[in-house]
């Protein structure tokens, strides 16, 4: 019995001193020892450790690692040859100004009410009275001395006589070339765009900005319509797609007429090529806003002369884009153009009225929705495509 309780006194001291002794032993494992923390690294493989300098590397590492690719750009479409798309939407259109009119005018008799059909054709096109009268009794006259009743015949008759109310003779070129100061400083185009809610202004500016990069010309877009900051985002997406920078408010209300100076002042200082400036849909018997309008004019002139000022008008408005055109013409001093959703719409005629409203041309026309679908105006395509 004493040898068994022995046994058992010996074997707890045993258990005792064994784990006091690994309680007080270093705690080496997943550290490193005073010896191994000093000891250098090995590079791993495939890399040299390059010595140094007073800390500077003397060699370049085998691998160097690749900088984040930066945005894609879009290149945009050319513009001349846009126009040819434009006829064959006009064609298919079926516009009254072609198919209705090449009806009546190949009858064998023309009678009073033919002419009467014909002027409430022109006039439903949106023509015009006046212009619509010029038309008319050129071609009776024509008809009566030639005495024309065969197509191909007929057709080229109303096609001199439409390109004649349209007016191949006006300047339709854009004022984009810049210039310099009698200091001999650089001073870039400027280009005001200008209309009411709707008719596609921010998204002209765009696609103009396009047509631009497309000639190899450098752009600064000014985002002044301030009151929607929609549009500024809507204009700054559209530079960022053809690496065009835009100049814009940092808060929504902010002065219109400050954001258009600071958008030339910097064309100036880059030495851009254009500085197109996008304005705050106005209604044009708003008093305050067309105020304003003049008050960016103003403005602008302070840093640099307006080498442009576009008026927007959508197309499908018909008569009531005159009003319009008459009075951006008086406020703003409308040195050309830009018609919208001129596609698919059988009111080509807006493009006589207006010229004949405002004594100034069309210079550029919206054929669609894509990117590239602002064209250079051209009478005679235009023409050809009211005729198919």
């Amino acid at each position: 019995m004493n040898d068994l309780l022995w046994l058992w006194i010996t074997l707890g001291i045993l258990v005792v001193v064994g784990g006091g002794a690994a309680l007080l032993a270093p705690r080496t494992r997943g550290r490193r020892t005073t010896a191994e923390r000093e000891a250098p690294l090995e590079a791993p493989r495939g890399e040299r450790t390059a010595p140094t300098v007073d800390g500077i590397p003397d060699s370049i590492p085998d691998t160097i690692p690749e900088s984040a690719p930066g945005p894609v750009l879009e290149k945009p479409e050319p513009a001349a040859g846009r126009l040819t798309r434009l006829r064959d939407r006009l064609a298919r259109s079926g516009s009254p100004l072609g198919a209705r009119l090449l009806t009546v005018l190949s009858r064998d008799h023309l009678t009073e009410d033919d002419w009467d059909e014909l002027e409430e054709t022109l006039l439903l096109a949106d023509i015009g009275a006046g212009p619509a009268g010029e038309l008319l009794d050129a071609l009776r006259t024509r008809v009566r001395v030639l005495g024309v009743r065969d197509a191909a015949s007929v057709r080229e008759l109303l096609r001199e006589e439409l390109l004649n109310v349209v007016d191949p003779t006006l300047d339709r070129s854009l004022a984009t070339a810049a210039t310099l100061a009698d200091d001999g400083s650089h001073v870039p185009a400027v280009v005001l765009v200008v209309g009411v809610n709707g008719t596609g202004k921010t998204t002209t500016v765009g696609k103009l900005a396009r047509v631009l990069v497309a000639e190899d010309r450098t752009v600064v877009l000014g985002a002044a319509d301030t009151f929607r900051a929609a549009a500024a985002d809507q204009l700054q997406t559209w530079g960022a797609r053809v690496g065009v920078e835009t100049v814009r408010a940092d808060r929504d209300g902010a002065d219109p007429a400050a954001v258009a100076f600071d958008a030339v002042a910097k064309g100036k200082a880059d030495g851009a090529d254009v500085v197109l400036v996008d304005t705050a849909g106005r209604l044009q018997n708003k008093a305050g806003l067309m105020d304003e309008l003049g008050k960016i004019t103003r403005v602008i002139t302070r840093e640099a002369p307006l080498s442009e000022v576009l008026l927007v008008l959508d197309a499908t408005t018909g008569q009531n884009g005159l009003n319009q055109a008459r009075v951006f013409g008086e406020v703003a001093g409308v040195t050309g153009i830009v018609l919208t959703k001129l596609d698919g719409t059988a009111r080509g005629g807006i493009v006589v009225a207006v010229q004949r409203e405002l004594g100034v041309p069309v210079k550029l026309v919206g054929l669609g929705e894509g990117p590239d679908d602002l064209a250079p105006f051209d009478p005679e395509q235009f023409v050809d495509g009211l005729l198919g």
